[in-house]
């Protein structure tokens, strides 16, 4: 997976949920592969499920997915919200709202694979044309088109911001 090999190659860390399973367990093994720094944040009830990835450089149990949702956000210097399912939107929607509430001011990335952010964007245009959400929300993110514009792009924040990326 080339976005695992261009963060270990670029030196940064990978902050993840701690599976081993699916999109992200595959993203945490490239990313090692590669020899990178993975450091997974896993619920103790996820762990129990047998679903933690035990190969990781680093694995944090959390009491609940409050608890791992804050110390993702801890270990983080920005975010990258990747394809998935209703987790990744729970994550990308509640780092969003920590960034409207001035908690953070920490980068957020979607990476649109062949238009998979397509959704979560719609959400959000929505929100803002009825007047649920301030048009200036669409400035607390950056899209960016495919994996090696999301690498060249936590490259440069790198520069600036540090080198842990957490992926939603």
């Amino acid at each position: 997976m080339a976005l695992g090999r261009g963060l270990a190659t670029a030196g940064m860390q990978l902050v993840y949920g701690g599976g081993r399973v699916g999109l992200m367990g595959a993203l945490a093994d490239a990313t090692l592969a590669a020899g990178g720094r993975v450091v997974g944040v896993i619920p103790d009830f996820l762990q129990q499920w047998e679903v933690a990835h035990e190969g990781v450089s680093e694995l944090i149990v959390t009491d609940s997915m409050h608890t791992r949702k804050r110390r993702m956000f801890e270990l983080s210097d920005a975010f990258v919200s990747f394809p998935g399912g209703l987790g990744t939107f729970d994550e990308t929607f509640e780092i969003l709202t920590w960034r409207q509430l001035r908690l953070h001011d920490k980068p957020v990335l979607v990476c649109d694979i062949a238009g998979s952010a397509a959704a979560l964007l719609g959400v959000i245009d929505a929100a803002v044309a009825d007047g649920f959400a301030p048009a200036e929300c669409r400035d607390w993110f950056d899209v960016v088109n495919g994996v090696p514009a999301l690498l060249a792009r936590l490259n440069d924040l790198s520069q600036v911001v540090g080198g842990a990326a957490a992926l939603l």
